[in-house]
């Protein structure tokens, strides 16, 4: 095993030699991670930034396409004939046809390009023609995201803290009461190995339906082709006195171990030793709504998650011997359209607050990371209503349960994210001194004018931050 992970890397070095030095005398390419956990709105960010990114009348944040660098946009047959290919047409026509309605989410790996002609700047700008420069979107499911972090983790260490982690929650009972009635050093038994890990499948499950983050591992969730597979069967186990050959723990370990080398490593390899920008999308406001067990969840998962990324500076050099490396990573709280734009500083701020983390750790290593709020399609519109004496910063828009539009008031926000933070921290069951609402809204019906992409708010920001600087 060792043998041959050292020859994939040499040979993944290899080829990482061949694309750098073509990409850096001919046309570059710019890979972006899109990355965030269920719900967070992958497909919708990744769908409204190619649709603004080629038509871009509604991005004045973005220098390259405000300062008319940008000649054209369009999409390209993706050169990765293995990866499936980002259904972006379907995904688009979803959000802003007729009956608009959310595309569906992902549930496998694919890949987008988008080639720009850029007009150089600068001093040689007269006398330099016009260059090609592709943006490579990697998109993939949420649910696979915090198996990164199992690629350090031992079966027994992994197993303590997702039983400790399921202690404390209500929706775990069926699963700790299967758990108790399993003696891990007992002989190997398929049937009590399927019954332990449904029951631990069914808990994960809901735990995702509660808000909760840290839902490894996430093939469970969403197993594709391998459901039923003896790599998706098994559990946390508690380590018995002796784990001898022949047992539910030596073969519940076995299995665990074979999931992180057919199904995580080579995710990781194929996908993530690629990319050099990444976006980190996440739902704040659902985190805060679910309390602040989830809150606390999902700060941890979060910082777990960067862990597995290899931030720092891409010097040509570095690149070639040893491997890309992620130089920019933005932290994006998402549905900032849910908000009054009046709070979207808290937002932002709690954002920050709540990746310190994984933001420390990145700029650390020398990578340049930011933090935004931001809405990939706007759904609402604001609106001031006078209740009870108050005047409240509401919004408006189309249920996505009834079709009925309603105008909804989620709660103020706290200006210090400590009022947040600390709770979740010292495990509070609910948020003592307010109240903090989610509404699920539907797209809006829009019309698009040439030049137009979907109504947003920041996304142009987002685009600046993250490939601003390569065009």
């Amino acid at each position: 095993m060792v043998f041959n992970d050292i020859a994939d890397g040499i040979v993944r070095q290899v080829e990482a030699v061949g694309n750098s030095v073509n990409e850096t005398l001919f046309e570059p390419v710019i890979r972006l991670g899109v990355t965030g956990l269920s719900r967070s709105g992958k497909t919708v960010f990744i769908t409204s930034l190619v649709a603004n990114l080629m038509n871009r009348d509604r991005m004045p944040g973005f220098l390259p396409a405000a300062e008319g660098r940008i000649l054209s946009a369009f999409l390209q047959p993706h050169p990765h004939a293995h990866v499936p290919r980002f259904d972006y047409e379907s995904h688009l026509s979803a959000m802003t046809g007729p009956d608009p309605h959310w595309p569906q989410s992902t549930r496998a790996v694919s890949e987008l390009r988008l080639s720009f002609r850029v007009k150089p700047g600068g001093l040689l700008s007269g006398i330099r023609s016009p260059r090609t420069v592709h943006l490579d979107i990697v998109d993939y499911p949420g649910e696979w995201l915090l198996d990164l972090a199992l690629l350090d983790q031992d079966f027994e260490s992994w197993s303590a803290d997702a039983i400790a982690r399921a202690e404390p929650r209500a929706l775990a009972a069926p699963f700790r009461a299967a758990l108790a009635e399993t003696d891990p050093a007992a002989d190997y038994d398929e049937q009590a190995a399927q019954g332990l890990s449904a029951a631990f499948t069914t808990y994960l499950k809901a735990a995702r339906e509660a808000g909760f983050s840290d839902c490894t591992p996430g093939r469970f969730l969403l197993p594709g082709e391998m459901e039923g597979s003896p790599a998706l069967t098994f559990a946390p186990l508690p380590r018995p006195d002796r784990a001898r050959r022949g047992s539910l723990h030596r073969e519940f370990e076995r299995r665990y171990e074979a999931y992180k080398s057919t199904v995580v490593k080579p995710f990781f390899r194929d996908h993530f030793s690629r990319i050099d920008r990444q976006v980190v999308l996440v739902d704040v406001l659902g985190a805060i709504h679910a309390g602040p067990a989830a809150l606390e969840d999902l700060r941890q998962a979060m910082a777990e998650i960067l862990s597995a990324f290899r931030p720092g500076r891409n010097a040509f050099l570095t690149s070639l011997l040893l491997g890309r490396r992620v130089e920019k990573i933005l932290f994006a709280a998402t549905k900032a359209d849910h908000l009054h734009h009046r709070q979207h500083p808290q937002l932002t701020a709690i954002m920050g607050a709540l990746m310190r983390e994984a933001r420390d750790r990145a700029d650390f290593a020398g990578a340049e990371t930011g933090a935004m709020s931001i809405a990939a399609l706007r759904t609402t519109v604001e609106e001031t209503l006078e209740h009870g004496g108050d005047t409240l910063d509401c919004v408006r828009g189309r249920l996505l349960d009834t079709g009925k539009r309603a105008a909804f008031y989620p709660g103020a926000l706290p200006e210090d994210p400590a009022r947040l933070l600390k709770p979740a921290r010292e495990g509070a069951d609910s948020w003592l001194d307010a109240d903090y609402g989610i509404m699920r809204f539907a797209p809006a019906e829009i019309t698009l004018k040439p030049g137009e992409g979907p109504p947003h708010i920041r996304l142009d920001r987002a685009a600046e931050f993250l490939i601003g600087d390569r065009l």
